[in-house]
Order: C-alpha cells, then structure tokens, then sequence
C-alpha cells in the first residue's frame, strides 16, 4: 500500500462511457484514471490510472451503482 491517493471526486464529475461500463476522470499525467461498474459493485472505490501510479478514490452512492446496471 505505497500509493496514496492523488484526489476524491464524486462519481457525478466522472464521464461515464455506456458502451464499456467504465467510468473516466482525467489525470495529471495526460491519460485518465477508470474504475469499471463491476468494481464498484464489488465495493472497490479506488479508480487506476493505467499511465501512472496515481490512484483517485471515488465517492459513489451504491443504490446508484445498482439503477445503473438495471437500466443496461
């Protein structure tokens, strides 16, 4: 657990891609942090940026995890 978190945000500020049930938030370094629905179901909160050692934890709401998969 060397990493620290570089930030919080509420899910509501992440873009959110239908298509791939991932949600996007930029990073500093130039890629973007993303964190699947599958992930948040299963409770993780930590979004990764694939680019970087940055992790972005993410302020979500679970009911609203779920409506989101229903409405697939």
């Amino acid at each position: 657990m060397g990493s620290s978190i570089y930030d919080e945000v509420e899910i509501e500020d992440m873009e959110f891609n239908e298509e791939l049930k991932t949600f996007f938030f930029p990073c500093p370094c130039g890629d973007r942090f993303q964190i699947t629905v599958d992930e948040l179901i299963d409770g993780e909160d930590i979004a990764r940026c694939p680019s970087c050692s940055l992790l972005l934890r993410v302020i979500y709401d679970e009911e609203a995890i779920e409506k989101l998969t229903e409405s697939g």
